[in-house]
């Protein structure tokens, strides 16, 4: 375990979430900041304050974790990621203890996989990307940054999701299906054949 101390960025629903499983690890929780600065411990873990907070730390003295959740394509989520590692912070993975991942998955950084996940054998999982609670992702599949994979979603094997799209609660994803970039698959459906994304808008990117 690396001794550096974590702060998680965000104190709503999903930093809450986090929190827990953390709390089932053996890293140093130093705080939570949030940007709506509601002052107030999550879990008995404390409130340092705005996210200013973190650029009092050099990157050398504190790893982050992306506390920021999301109920469509995760942007907010990309930009404070993008932000903190220009800055030259770290993200941490926060894997809960009872999910299953096969030996060979490949996580990228700041990944997160939640209670009852099951991620299987070949497949990879990119930067700052959610594989929430009981989602399951069978045999190499290839998922892009910046994903959430919302409670529940199946994804068959095979499955390809380009970046910063979200994939709704329930939702099952047939196998060999390509879902392009920035696509929202709504919760409970079922996805039978590829679907096309969209182009990013560079003057977007932060």
């Amino acid at each position: 375990m690396n001794s550096l101390p974590v702060i998680v960025l965000g104190a709503g629903g999903h930093a809450r979430v986090l929190i827990d499983a953390l709390l089932l690890s053996p890293e140093n929780l130093l705080g939570t900041t949030d940007t709506n600065h509601q002052n107030q411990p999550l879990l008995g873990v404390p409130y340092l304050g705005g996210d200013e907070v973190i650029e009092k730390y050099s990157s050398n003295e504190i790893r982050l974790v992306n506390g920021i959740g999301s109920i469509s394509q995760p942007y907010l989520r990309e930009k404070i990621f993008r932000k903190f590692k220009k800055l030259g912070y770290r993200f941490i993975k926060v894997i809960h203890p009872s999910s299953i991942i096969a030996t060979d998955v490949k996580l990228g950084e700041g990944v997160q996989v939640m209670a009852g996940a099951i991620i299987q054998s070949g497949s990879e999982i990119g930067d700052n990307t959610i594989v929430n609670t009981r989602a399951s992702v069978d045999h190499d599949c290839r998922i892009g940054q910046h994903i959430h994979l919302a409670p529940g979603a199946i994804l068959c094997g095979n499955v390809c999701i380009e970046e910063l799209g979200h994939v709704g609660a329930g939702a099952t994803i047939l196998q060999s299906i390509r879902v392009g970039a920035q696509v929202l698959v709504g919760a409970g459906t079922l996805v039978k054949s590829d679907i096309e994304g969209t182009a990013r808008d560079k003057e977007k990117i932060a």
